[in-house]
């Protein structure tokens, strides 16, 4: 019998360069990340994490190589029209509105998805459950952030692209956090995060960014470092 071939990769980074500000932030890279499959974003403020994160997510192309989903490039208008309906984004924008409810805030965007049913376990599983009928305006930082946390998963969509995620959570919020990782990675999802903070992911790939400046090292060296472990 033939041994079995393993599976195409969900998302393939073909050789990818990326650019911010005329500057180079990456170059030539390559990673595979499969179904259920981790990747991580390492490096200093300024590195480029969410610059590369906002490549993945579509709003800018890539300045060298490719970016494939199902073997299909994402810059290309007809795969990206379906490839984002694939994608959860969370950034350090929470674009919560104050003046609606907790609940408004996770249901409304499940109303935009054609998807009802989910917000009231999500809020309840992130610590939100007495607060639903409270306003927006009135939450912490931390449970800000649990929110959006809330509506990742009442949306429910198989790629998470999450920028930052665990900034302003307590230690019960940062396990909370690799708690809804690890489930979503279960059902086949990938997670792809940006982070400086520690977060346990278990078999994650990790992706180390390079400072953009630092001394006795020219811009090309620090490129070039850029690693996948």
């Amino acid at each position: 019998m033939a041994p079995r071939k393993p599976p195409f990769p969900r998302l393939l980074l073909d050789n990818v360069s990326c650019m911010r500000n005329a500057q180079q932030i990456l170059r030539h890279c390559n990673a595979s990340v499969h179904d259920g499959s981790a990747l991580v974003l390492t490096g200093t403020n300024g590195s480029g994490k969410t610059t590369f994160l906002r490549m993945l997510a579509g709003f800018s192309k890539p300045s060298a190589g490719q970016i494939l989903w199902n073997g299909h490039n994402i810059t290309d208008s007809g795969v990206f029209h379906q490839y984002k309906l694939q994608l959860n984004w969370l950034s350090l924008k929470d674009a919560i509105k104050d003046k609606f409810t907790v609940l408004d805030n996770v249901q409304w965007f499940e109303v935009l998805e054609g998807k009802m049913g989910k917000s009231l376990p999500a809020l309840e599983l992130m610590g939100l459950g007495r607060l639903v009928n409270e306003k927006a305006r009135l939450l912490s930082m931390g449970q800000r952030k649990r929110l959006q946390l809330a509506r990742l998963l009442a949306i429910d969509r198989p790629i998470w692209l999450l920028d930052e995620p665990s900034v302003a959570l307590d230690d019960d919020g940062v396990q909370l956090l690799e708690h809804i990782i690890a489930e979503h990675r279960k059902k086949g999802g990938i997670v792809i995060v940006a982070t400086h903070l520690p977060i346990e992911i278990e078999d994650a790939m990790v992706l180390r960014l390079p400072p953009r400046f630092q001394r006795r090292m020219t811009l090309v060296d620090m490129l070039d470092r850029a690693e996948i472990s």
